[in-house]
């Protein structure tokens, strides 16, 4: 699949690739508050771990040189692009939160969803 990247500036790129982060933090929270999911969640700089409760990771990484996001699950890993307002897989198109959502719910035994920020 071939996919044409937005074009961003460092700075976009930064912006936008810190809100997937943030958004993924705050769902991680909600789950916890919600439906009492402990997903525990550590961000240092450009790098988020989401550990299960089975001590079981998921990594999401940011490639400021890249310009890309990538996740790194049990399932395996991912990269992905800006595409027209979606963070897509670069080999499949897939949207971001759609393959974490997947990726989550395995390592979670039960259905968990994350979404773009608003």
């Amino acid at each position: 699949m071939t996919l044409t990247p937005t074009p961003l500036s460092d700075s976009e790129y930064h912006a936008k690739a810190m809100a997937v982060l943030a958004a993924v933090e705050a769902r991680a929270d909600e789950l916890l508050q919600q439906d009492g999911l402990d997903i525990d969640t550590s961000r240092t700089g450009g790098l988020l771990e989401l550990t299960f409760p089975d001590r079981s990771k998921i990594v999401i990484n940011t490639q400021p040189p890249l310009h890309e996001i990538w996740l790194a699950a049990r399932s395996g890993g991912y990269h992905y692009k800006y595409v027209d307002g979606r963070w897509r897989d670069t080999r499949t198109g897939e949207d971001f939160f759609d393959v974490l959502s997947r990726c989550a719910s395995e390592h979670a035994g039960r259905r968990v969803a994350f979404g773009a920020p608003a």
